[in-house]
């Protein structure tokens, strides 16, 4: 194999491990190349095992291959930690543009943007699978991986799955009800979104880069989320007593606005008990095991 197909076939790889492609048109369209091209890269891939179904990569057979490969070219580093913080790192963005088309089928009322973002979920899912069967053969290659770290890296992915299942909330419920949210609701809805947005940005920073350091302003952000939600909740219980009980479908909407407010709220305890998590790994500095309700 010529030192350029080399360089392609690396770059189709890393393309399969950091960017989740769904097709080989898509693989094929980020490369520049043909996708008859990509189909014969990818055919002898598939036979020695290194790509599976869904596009997943066996990281024993991966890493024999480029093995193979001429190592002079210029690549990213492979080892375990790097590939699968690189994953969760992909994981993140990919959930904070969930969350983005969640929010904004919310304020403008599109259940396409609501579909949208209910199939994301799925990606969300599946990255989540990839990072955790990744995790798994790090460990069977690598004896002197570290058990603990590895449990947390498990928990970051089932983290930002997490944070995907309460986007989800957000669009279930653009599609299902028929009332749109009052105007100073939805201005307080989306002062929670641009916060969880900081928040997911502050937790996996600490956790990717070690910057335990930010925890004191992450605490900032969740105190003011519960400010919100509050203001929010009022809202809600004011127009709920102006309802009459008779308006069952009224009132049904009410119920569900409320648990969208309280994602919110749940999206900004995750992303402090990511941070949580990153002293942990960093820092080894213990988690506490009281739950985060009955904490003062």
């Amino acid at each position: 194999m010529t030192s350029k197909s080399n360089r392609t076939l690396k770059d189709m790889l890393d393309i399969i491990i950091y960017e989740n492609p769904s097709t080989q048109q898509e693989i094929a369209d980020k490369l520049g190349i043909s996708r008859r091209y990509v189909t014969q890269l990818m055919q002898p891939l598939i036979q020695e095992g290194v790509v599976k179904r869904s596009y997943m990569i066996d990281l024993e057979t991966y890493e024999t291959l480029m093995d193979r490969l001429d190592t002079s070219i210029d690549s990213p580093q492979h080892s375990g930690n790097i590939l699968i913080t690189s994953m969760l790192k992909s994981m993140k963005n990919h959930v904070k543009e969930e969350l983005k088309v969640s929010v904004e089928s919310l304020l403008e009322n599109d259940s396409d943007k609501a579909d949208e973002a209910l199939k994301m979920d799925f990606t969300t899912n599946n990255i989540f699978e990839k990072v955790r069967t990744s995790v798994e053969t790090v460990v069977n290659i690598d004896q002197q991986f570290h058990v603990s770290k590895t449990v947390i890296y498990n928990e970051i992915a089932y983290d930002l799955e997490r944070i995907g299942d309460y986007c989800g909330h957000i669009a279930k419920f653009v599609i299902n009800n028929v009332y749109e949210p009052e105007k100073d609701l939805l201005k307080n809805i989306k002062k929670m979104y641009k916060l969880n947005v900081k928040m997911i940005d502050f937790s996996m920073e600490a956790f990717l880069k070690g910057k335990i350091g930010l925890k004191e302003d992450l605490m900032d952000l969740e105190e003011k989320i519960h400010e919100i939600q509050k203001d929010a909740m009022g809202q809600i219980a004011t127009q709920m007593a102006e309802t009459s009980f008779d308006d069952k479908e009224r009132s049904n909407y009410y119920i569900y606005i409320s648990r969208v407010i309280k994602a919110f709220e749940r999206i900004g305890d995750i992303c402090v008990e990511i941070l949580d998590s990153a002293g942990e790994f960093h820092k080894n500095i213990p988690r506490t095991i009281t739950p985060r309700a009955f904490r003062g």
